[in-house]
């Protein structure tokens, strides 16, 4: 989830241009703010499926660790997966917090 922080910040810092004329066109802050989120959602989701698929996988080493629960439990999953995604939508907020504040003179200027 880190590393997925990590390449959103990245990628708001690389289409700075590109935000801040979409601000000066008349984009409204909800509209940068989707355009930001979509792509932290998009990282999200891609993690939840690899993160579930390699549970799965790994379901056999994880036998003798677990008391009292079946490794493919799906309450578990279900709930570490709304977890991990909660935590992730809060970690693209910030960055799409700092795309709202870019002004459309500092982003024609940036390249």
């Amino acid at each position: 989830m880190f590393i997925g922080f990590i390449f959103l910040r990245i990628g708001v810092n690389q289409r700075t241009h590109d935000i801040g004329m979409y601000i000066a066109l008349g984009a409204q802050h909800r509209d940068v703010l989707r355009l930001v989120m979509k792509d932290g959602i998009r990282l999200t989701l891609l993690g939840i499926v690899l993160g579930v698929a390699g549970a799965f996988a790994v379901t056999r080493l994880m036998v003798s660790l677990l008391f009292e629960v079946k490794p493919t439990d799906p309450a578990t999953l279900i709930a570490v997966a709304l977890l991990l995604s909660a935590a992730a939508l809060v970690a693209c907020y910030i960055p799409s917090r700092r795309a709202l504040s870019i002004q459309p003179i500092t982003a024609l200027r940036y390249e």
